[in-house]
């Protein structure tokens, strides 16, 4: 099976001025299969995020080898990541980026409009994925009729919709209270063990991470652990 994510020997580098350069990742290997569930963790400065921005083609490395679903994605063109991006990937990022004045099934449908899908379609896959978030009666409500916890699982839905290849997940607790979080972290694990979703989750909360079936830390630009979780994550 092609892994989802291969990365070998990946460095980034950030150039200051008349100074010295920032050395974000080291050397990095890591594969990621299909249908994993990742937590990526490490303290701030770690090369954590550096990491996420680079798999989620947001960023590039300054050297080392990104293969996505079996594509050499490294010298790709900016218009060539973005169409990458847009169908492969899903993004839930900590504070929701939904549009205030839209609703639930409008922010979700929000990627098939930038894809060009017909309106039908659109709507049709939209109340699926809010059905798989638990969400089809709000389906009208506008964000602000909607919890902390609510509003996170419509990007959820929005990052679903596509059905990406990767779910790549940025803090996406953050924001929420600890009943929330815990409902949230549940449906990443339905989501994972019942449709198959492949899943990088970026957090520097351990009871967080411990949802996930694999855990890898970061620490000075440096995976420095890299095991699968059995029981609750301590730090």
């Amino acid at each position: 099976m092609t892994p989802v994510v291969e990365v070998r020997s990946l460095r980034k580098v950030y150039p200051l001025e008349g100074g010295d350069d920032v050395v974000a990742l080291r050397g990095v290997d890591l594969t990621i299969e299909p249908g994993e569930f990742v937590a990526v963790m490490g303290p701030s400065g770690s090369g954590k995020s550096t990491f996420m921005h680079i798999v989620g083609l947001l960023d590039r490395p300054t050297s080392g080898t990104y293969r996505f679903a079996g594509h050499e994605v490294s010298a790709l063109d900016a218009d060539a990541l973005a169409d990458l991006r847009s169908r492969a990937l899903g993004f839930v990022f900590q504070s929701y980026n939904l549009l205030a004045r839209t609703t639930a099934i409008e922010n979700v449908e929000l990627p098939m409009v930038y894809a060009g899908v017909p309106a039908a379609e659109r709507r049709r896959a939209a109340m699926e994925a809010l059905d798989a978030v638990g969400l089809v009666k709000y389906a009208q409500h506008q964000p602000n009729q909607l919890s902390g916890g609510q509003q996170q699982r419509v990007a959820i839905a929005r990052s679903i919709v596509n059905q990406p290849q990767l779910i790549l997940a940025d803090e996406p607790t953050g924001a929420l209270d600890t009943v929330s979080s815990e409902d949230v972290m549940a449906l990443f694990g339905r989501l994972n063990a019942e449709r198959g979703m492949t899943v990088m989750l970026v957090t520097h909360e351990a009871d967080v991470a411990a949802h996930a079936r694999r855990l890898v830390s970061f620490r000075d630009g440096h995976i420095i652990s890299d095991e699968p979780v059995r029981a609750k994550v301590l730090v």
